[in-house]
Order: C-alpha cells, then sequence, then structure tokens
C-alpha cells in the first residue's frame, strides 16, 4: 500500500502511510484507539474509500473498491464482531453467498468436501451441521476464518482476534495461524495485547496519529520500545497495592439464580463475597454469567433465587437508583447501551445518576450553573479530552466516552464499584489509566468487584479471583496462587 490517505470531517485518519507484508508472513499491526489501523484495514478490504491510495499484490496494481474486490484479490477479513448468521448451519454460513450449483441445484455435497479440505488444512474439526447459535464463541470465530479461507483469502486480516478466546483457544489459534502460514497464507493480526503480538508475528508495525512510527521484527521487540512506537512513552505493567485486612464486606450474593434473555437459568448458584479494600476478579470467557451477574446486582435484572447484600442490607429486585444510593458505582460493560446517551452533550451525560440530588435541581428544575460546575470537575480529574462541555458526547473518542462514565461513578465517592469490562476497546494508555483508578480506589479501603474478559487485567488487578463457567462459580483463587493455565482450565471447564 503506497501513500495511503484518508480524512474524515476535522480528523486525519490515514496520513499518507506506506506499508507493506511478505507473503507467508504473520504481521502485526498496534496502535492506540484512533491511530488508523483499522482505517487502514478496511482501506485494503474496500470497506472505506481512501483519499489517495495505491495498492499493489504479486507486483502489479490492484483496485479494490468494495469488500468483493477485495475477495476477488483473495483479501479476507474477519471482524471483532463476527457477521454469522446464528440460525443457520455451520455448512451455509461457510458457503453463504458462493454456494457451489450442479444443474441450478445447490451441490450439498461438493460444498461439504470442500469445507472439510478447509478444516483438514487448519487442523480443525467442526460438525458441519451444528447450527451456529449453539457453538461458544471460539468455534464461532473457526466458522469466520473457514468462510474467508473458502473463499480463496491467501491474505487474512484478522481484528482483535484472541478478544473471545480462553488462553487454549488463543493457543490453538496460533497453531492454526502458523500452519497457515507454512501454507503459503499471509496474515495481518490487529491486536492491543503486546504478549500476543511478540509471540505469534514474524514483525509488527506501530501505527500512532495516523502514521506508522515503526515496524520491528521479533528479534527486536521489546514491551517498552512498543509501548513507546504507540503512546510515546513506557507503561505501568503492576501497580502498587497495600496490603488489605478488612473484614468489612460490602457486597454478598448467596446462592443467586438469575435468568437470562432466554428465560434458562444463566447464574446457577453463585456466592461470593467482596471486602473493603480489595479487588475480587471474575474471569471467564463472556457468555457464561457475568453480564446476567453484575444486571442483577444492580438491579437491572429479577434475581430468581438467593440474595444480593450490600453493605448488609438485603438489595435482591430493588430499583437501580436504590443500588446507586447505597454507595454502589456500575462502569456498565456496555457504555453506548448502559453509560452514556450519545445525543446528549458532555454535561448532561455526567449528571446521569445525579439528577435527584437536591444539589443539581430543585422541584424539577435543573441548575445549569451547578451541572457545569460537576461537568468541569469531572472532565479536569478525569482527563476527559473534550473540545467543551457542550460537545455531543457520540463525538468524543471510545476511550474519552470510557473515562467520562469512569469519571462520573467514581467522582460518586462510592463505597462498592462494579467493573464490568472496564477498558473493553482502550488503547495501551487508556486501559493504564482505568486500571490505576480502580487500584486507587481499592487502596483507600473502596471494594471492587472487576468482571473482565481479559486475563492479563484480572491477573494483574485482582487480589482474589473467581473464575465463571456456564454460569457456575467454577473455582476461587488468591492472586498469590493463580497462573494463566489454572485459570484457563477453569475458563474452559476444566477443573484444575
Amino acid at each position: 500500500m503506497r501513500g495511503v490517505r484518508k480524512t474524515f470531517p476535522g480528523v486525519i485518519a490515514v496520513d499518507g502511510v506506506d506499508f507493506e507484508v511478505s507473503r507467508a508472513e504473520i504481521r502485526g499491526l498496534l496502535g492506540e484507539n484512533g491511530a488508523g489501523k483499522t482505517t487502514l484495514m478496511k482501506i485494503l478490504y474496500g470497506m472505506v474509500t481512501p483519499d489517495s491510495c495505491k495498492i499493489y499484490l504479486n507486483g502489479t496494481e490492484a483496485h479494490i473498491r468494495s469488500p468483493s474486490d477485495a475477495i476477488s484479490n483473495q483479501i479476507g477479513m474477519v471482524h471483532q464482531h463476527f457477521t454469522l448468521v446464528p440460525p443457520l448451519s455451520v455448512l451455509e454460513n461457510v458457503i453463504l453467498g458462493l454456494e457451489p450449483v450442479s444443474n441450478g441445484m445447490l451441490d450439498t455435497q461438493k460444498a461439504l468436501e470442500q469445507l472439510q479440505l478447509l478444516c483438514k488444512s487448519t487442523g480443525w474439526s467442526m460438525d458441519p451441521n451444528s447450527p451456529v447459535e449453539q457453538l461458544p464463541v471460539g468455534l464461532q470465530q473457526r466458522v469466520e476464518i473457514l468462510k474467508a479461507l473458502f473463499r480463496g483469502a491467501k491474505l487474512l486480516i484478522l481484528d482483535e482476534p484472541t478478544s473471545v478466546l480462553t488462553p487454549l483457544e488463543t493457543r490453538e489459534l496460533f497453531q492454526t495461524l502458523q500452519r497457515l502460514k507454512e501454507q503459503g497464507t499471509t496474515v495481518i493480526f490487529i491486536t492491543h495485547k503486546l504478549n500476543e503480538a511478540v509471540t505469534i508475528c514474524d514483525r509488527i508495525t506501530v501505527m500512532r496519529k495516523g502514521k506508522i512510527t515503526g515496524t520491528l521484527s521479533k528479534a527486536e521487540v521489546s514491551f517498552d520500545e512498543l509501548a513507546r512506537l504507540m503512546i510515546g512513552r513506557p507503561i505501568h505493567k503492576t501497580f502498587q497495592k497495600n496490603p488489605s485486612t478488612s473484614e468489612i464486606i460490602l457486597l454478598e450474593c448467596s446462592d443467586l439464580w438469575v435468568r437470562g434473555d432466554s428465560k434458562k437459568d444463566a447464574v446457577r448458584r453463585v456466592s461470593l463475597v467482596v471486602r473493603s479494600g480489595e479487588i475480587v476478579g471474575i474471569a471467564g470467557v463472556e457468555g457464561n454469567g457475568q453480564t446476567e451477574l453484575v444486571e442483577a446486582i444492580m438491579g437491572l435484572r429479577k434475581v430468581e433465587q438467593g440474595a444480593v447484600r450490600i453493605k448488609g442490607n438485603v438489595r435482591s429486585n430493588v430499583r437501580p437508583l436504590d443500588v446507586i444510593n447505597s454507595g454502589v458505582a456500575h462502569i456498565p460493560e456496555n457504555r453506548h447501551e448502559r453509560g452514556l446517551i450519545l445525543d446528549f452533550i458532555v454535561s448532561e451525560n455526567t449528571l446521569l445518576g445525579f439528577q435527584f440530588r437536591n444539589e443539581f435541581s430543585t422541584r424539577g428544575i435543573l441548575s445549569k450553573h451547578s451541572i457545569l460546575e460537576l461537568a468541569n470537575k469531572i472532565i479536569r480529574a478525569f482527563n476527559v479530552i473534550t473540545p467543551s462541555t457542550k460537545t455531543l458526547t457520540k463525538n468524543l473518542s471510545g476511550g474519552n466516552q470510557q473515562k467520562l462514565v469512569a469519571g462520573r461513578e467514581l467522582s460518586r465517592s462510592p463505597d462498592l464499584i462494579i467493573a464490568a469490562q472496564p477498558t473493553r476497546g482502550l488503547d495501551l494508555a487508556g486501559t493504564e489509566y482505568i486500571q490505576s483508578l480502580l487500584v486507587q480506589a481499592r487502596n483507600e479501603g473502596k471494594g471492587v468487584l472487576l468482571v473482565s474478559a481479559d486475563l492479563d487485567e484480572v491477573l494483574n488487578l485482582s487480589d482474589r479471583i473467581l473464575v465463571m463457567y456456564e454460569g457456575r462459580v467454577a473455582g476461587e483463587l488468591h492472586a498469590s496462587e493463580a497462573t494463566e493455565e489454572t485459570i484457563g482450565k477453569l475458563m474452559g471447564g476444566v477443573h484444575a
């Protein structure tokens, strides 16, 4: 790719980038949110039209104006959010839009033979007739990769491919990528996890503010150098945590049963305790009851059996406002659905949850002056980058939206913080900042329930770790005895 440039209103997303990748290479692509890496890859895949760009494949200029053009040029892309049709089978999803036909009829046998050949080349075993909606996320990702390979992809772009995988599934994916590399396939691996990039990639390219700041071979790579290229400084890998011996229980869940949206039990007999001055981490592949557990604690979902106690008082099946008024802050896993109203301005979003307090309203009339003071306080204290308090929240970057949510919740001076996927989608600097806030709150004597699909985050921050599998607590470990292997087995349903 030569001279790639793309601007959006007021933003230079990609600024004159030259990027090349060799045949049968696994190339890492790293960068902060907004660095331009996703835009660069969407241009390569034909999803975004550049202002200027020349693309050469095998030395010959290629004109890629759509994903269809990319596919015809043997380029495939697996997105972070899957594009499968849940009710359809594995085979139907893989061949969808490219169905083999014989005499005007779907040639199921030919399609099956092609899929079996692909499974053999990747080393995977898949039931072609299984409905995709019944597969765990790790297998759904395999279906996405098989889809791309079925269309003849020789250059495969993977966007954050390990974000939904257990450690064991991640290792299996890496083995498959190595096998594909040996067969001549080129892989571009977008990730924010430095250790994974170092493990799997032959070379790593780093982008910052729309430009490439460096490309390093595996032999040249160090974590500090990658961080410097990404954000201009090293990052903190560990945080100073004060010893905590408090026995004050802030949150207690006893034998909780909670149903999911399908009306089936999503949380099954879960018991846990969070004390003052500790971070209790919950690890697990997403979809194992963590979301429903948090929603039950926050009053967003009905508790069928069992009890939630906050500071000794029963708070099962009460209003979310009652939970908040008990001294609880909630950083939700989806900031757009639960944390923000994107069409509100920044100052209005800082008020959410405070609007009934006397200092912000009198007889139902909001005090603009008090709201503005609160907004400016949160913006300064939590380093929210915004042109003004009147900026529409949807125009902030994802990282600044997350800091706005965290700042609003932590500014309540809570005793207990429920943090669900608090750093999802954040770059290195944003992740480090949010994590430091949680550790600071812990050191000040607050309790933190941390729910995260990022195993490194759980291991680095937690004092105790619970692992959820199929709605149950599969195991509990003290941080000093927890290892990636032990937790990984529990995440996959294998007892250590």
